[in-house]
């Protein structure tokens, strides 16, 4: 996990409409960045509904939200569409930015190791400078966890 104080690694991924979107065009502005392991799995699902749920507030906190996994730009879609997610998806199929950020890990599944993306949430300030970094994040609360980082940062 990439330390608070440091600056954010600048990166350009397609969103879930193709579009090129890079960390330095949101400068001036709060970025909630998080990785996540796969679309449409219980726990992603429910960390993006709640992201979705509290966006208008992430808004009035003049606040971006970025969902990053390695998933195709098709599967962003889909995943955005079958829950309606007002933020933009980003596609990191190479691994490039998943690794920059180091939150691709050895994990344990059902007793196996694999290597896979550890649900991992950045705050980053309008310098692009890393404000606050969350490893290990719960899924379901990790929204509501954000927003009153938001609240006591500003």
């Amino acid at each position: 996990m990439l330390e608070t104080g440091l600056k954010a690694p600048d990166f350009t991924l397609l969103n879930q409409d193709g579009e090129s979107v890079s960390l330095s065009q949101y400068l001036g502005q709060k970025v909630i960045l998080y990785f996540y392991p796969k679309d449409n799995t219980p726990g992603c699902s429910q960390q993006a509904c709640g992201f979705a749920q509290l966006y208008p507030q992430f808004q009035e906190k003049g606040a971006i939200i970025l969902g990053v996994s390695k998933d195709s730009v098709k599967s962003h879609k889909k995943f955005q569409e079958k829950y309606q997610l007002p933020f933009t998806l980003l596609s990191d199929p190479e691994l490039e930015v998943i690794q920059a950020y180091d939150v691709w890990k050895e994990k344990n599944m059902y007793g196996k190791k694999v290597m896979g993306v550890v649900r991992t949430t950045y705050l980053i300030n309008e310098e692009g400078m890393i404000e606050k970094a969350y490893t290990k994040v719960k899924a379901a609360k990790n929204p509501v966890d954000m927003l009153e980082v938001l609240n006591t940062s500003l």
